[in-house]
């Protein structure tokens, strides 16, 4: 692991510790990608609507590229496959990144778009969920994996 990496992971385990009021479930969620460089151009964009910085490049010890994204406590990553087969999507799962706001949200969903993502399901807009009323909105990446875009309505 670069020191680079060992730096970004115990800043984030840093951050952990001093959240006392809200527990985090997930270390973090990776998805396949077979174009890193294009992949990593549009999580830079999409993912610096919600505050993220740029994502850091790292290799692991069997040589695949990857890229980690960090922001308010989780971590993101995109990667290469490990087992050299082609990355693939996972039918039936979606990733889901909250937005502070409906206007945030409905910026993420135009940068994804204009990035390249695919728009699908109904369109966005505000609905009523178990949780009460959110603006969800539905695509695809360039890789094809799914993605809602959750923006809280106030």
């Amino acid at each position: 692991m670069s020191n680079g990496l060992r730096k970004y992971f115990a800043n984030v385990s840093a951050y952990l510790k001093n959240q006392n009021k809200e527990y985090i479930m997930f270390s973090h969620i990776m998805v396949g990608t077979n174009d890193l460089d294009r992949a990593q151009a549009f999580y830079d964009g999409v993912l610096a609507v919600l505050g993220a910085p740029k994502g850091i490049r790292t290799t692991n010890a069997t040589g695949q590229q990857r890229v980690f994204y960090s922001h308010n406590g989780t971590r993101f990553g995109i990667t290469q496959p490990i087992n050299g087969q082609p990355a693939t999507v996972a039918n039936g799962s979606t990733i889901g990144f909250s937005c502070e706001s409906v206007k945030q949200a409905q910026q993420f969903y135009d940068t994804a778009l204009a990035l390249g993502a695919t728009a699908i399901e109904d369109p966005p807009g505000i609905r009523q969920t178990s949780i009460g009323p959110a603006y969800l909105a539905y695509l695809r990446d360039l890789d094809g994996h799914k993605i809602c875009v959750f923006g809280k309505v106030e």
